[in-house]
This record gives structure tokens, sequence and C-alpha cells, in this order.
């Protein structure tokens, strides 16, 4: 079993685990996964068997931004389409 770092020691990186975007954003576990897996929450993965690690800075900015248009009532179809011209197209994050 693996200790957590601290928030001070979150703050301080670049790279973060989904469980530490969990702590930083208050948003469900579930939720992070599903914006993953559908493309909308970017990540870095060395390897296949490797833990996924994301920018924190723009992860934490990319959940608020998905939140509002959840707010707002947009799907997830609708925000992967936005989220896709805010990218200049980019489909594909995790290649």
């Amino acid at each position: 079993m693996s200790r957590q770092r601290t928030m001070e020691a979150i703050l301080a990186s670049e790279y973060v685990t989904i469980g530490e975007l969990v702590r930083l954003t208050e948003c469900r576990y579930s939720t992070l996964k599903v914006y993953t897996e559908e493309g909308m929450l970017p990540f870095k993965q060395e390897e296949e068997k490797l833990t996924r690690r994301y920018q924190r800075k723009e992860s934490v900015e990319r959940i608020q931004m998905i939140r509002n248009f959840r707010e707002a009532g947009k799907t997830i179809p609708e925000i992967k389409k936005i989220l896709r011209r805010v990218d200049g197209e980019c489909v594909c994050f995790n290649k």
C-alpha cells in the first residue's frame, strides 16, 4: 500500500495521479475515470501498465471547465465537441 502525498507535495508537483486529482478538485474518482475514458481529460503514460499522470494545473482547469459545461446543461457528447474545438481538433490525448 502506497502512502498518500501531502497536499503541499501535490501542489508543488507538475504531474499528479487521478487519486490526487480527486483530492484537488473534490470530484468523484468514477467521474474523473469517465472523463479520462471519454478522452476529455488528457494524461501521460510512459508504458501500458504504469500509472497515468495528469498535468496538475491544466487538469484542474479542465475539470472546472467540464463542470461549468455540465452545470450549463451540456451533455458529454456536446462537451467533447467543444473541447475538440478548444484543443484545435486534437481528439485523442493519450497517444
